[in-house]
């Protein structure tokens, strides 16, 4: 059976312009809070396969969807490279061993034995495989690179990037070292997804905005299309989405064997259509924030399909869906999508 949202992702006519949210699996649903308590911290609930099943299904069920999104978490990566990982309540995600030099590079797992480390992840694909609709396509996804490298070298999140970037003026061949350490991780790490049964592969790359454009290539980008390319080499069917948050400048400098572009809620659909549109399917954007108003919601779908013209576009949100935002108002986007671009 076909998937609408895999045949828009390659261009075909669709009867309606598939939909789905960033985050979907996620603290706005009472159900998956519920889930998540049982599990008894976020970690946990990643490492079982029954659980982020569960979970993942969810959305596609309770809101509509016309994708899953596997339910797992970008820094999963570094943890099982042989970095400490731990989610601090109120804090986010730490490191309590940040990377400063080449001898912690050296200590990192790396390549085909910390991608085989990650069978929960590929036990989930599995299980939701059994269980999802064959109409409903299943995303999986990565953090790019650069996103999971501020991590690993600021020890947590950063709103100022300083030690990173630190790296990069002064030192840019230890950070080199470092994302291209990453990049075969995650090459492979996608590969054993698709080999599990994803449909779709989406590579996050959410601290894009925090490198300045004439170095985005060299410290990004680069890596986010070697890897996109590795897959495209062996699995050309598998439809690749790019999600760099916040670099319209960068959009004339896009290239890349990948499928689709996603569009941040702070660039104008119209630019990155006028700049990407012949390129690649643009997915995107609906401001997040708007979820939070029926009205709001349909005006903005209203404006995104009056540009798009239901042609090569899926919709979604500008970046992840919040956790106070109603489920009726989710449901209410999701049909609205189907409703307003339906031929």
């Amino acid at each position: 059976m076909s998937k609408i949202f895999v045949d828009a992702c390659l261009g075909k006519e669709t009867p309606y312009t598939p939909v789905w949210m960033m985050r979907q699996a996620g603290r706005y649903l009472p159900e998956y809070m519920a889930v998540r308590a049982e599990a008894g911290n976020f970690l946990n609930l990643c490492h079982d396969p029954k659980k982020a099943c569960e979970v993942t299904l969810q959305p596609v069920d309770i809101v509509g969807v016309d994708a899953a999104i596997l339910f797992s978490d970008i820094l999963v990566i570094p943890d099982e490279m042989g970095m400490d990982l731990s989610f601090v309540k109120g804090e986010g995600p730490k490191f309590s061993d940040p990377i400063t030099c080449d001898a912690d590079i050296e200590r990192l797992i790396g390549g085909e034995e910390a991608a085989s480390k990650l069978t929960y992840v590929y036990d989930t694909i599995k299980l939701i495989k059994e269980k999802l609709a064959d109409d409903k396509a299943l995303i999986g996804f990565t953090g790019a690179p650069w996103t999971l490298a501020t991590y690993m070298i600021e020890g947590q999140g950063t709103k100022t990037y300083n030690i990173c970037k630190k790296m990069m003026y002064s030192n840019p061949t230890l950070l080199h070292k470092i994302l291209a350490k990453v990049t075969e991780v995650v090459k492979l790490y996608m590969e054993k997804q698709i080999q599990a049964g994803i449909d779709v592969v989406q590579i996050f790359d959410s601290w894009a905005a925090a490198i300045e454009t004439e170095k985005y290539d060299e410290f990004s980008w680069k890596y986010m299309v070697e890897i996109a390319e590795y897959l495209k080499e062996k699995y050309p069917h598998i439809p690749i989405i790019m999600f760099p948050k916040g670099i319209p400048s960068f959009y004339d400098k896009v290239y890349g064997n990948f499928d689709v572009f996603g569009v941040d809620w702070a660039t104008p659909m119209e630019l990155a259509k006028e700049k990407l549109g012949d390129k690649y399917i643009l997915q995107g954007n609906m401001e997040p924030c708007r979820l939070y108003s029926k009205e709001a919601t349909t005006a903005s779908v209203e404006h995104i399909q009056s540009v798009m013209n239901g042609k090569r576009h899926i919709f979604n949100l500008g970046h992840g869906i919040l956790p106070d935002v109603p489920v009726e108002n989710a449901k209410h986007f999701v049909s609205e999508c189907q409703r307003i671009s339906g031929k």
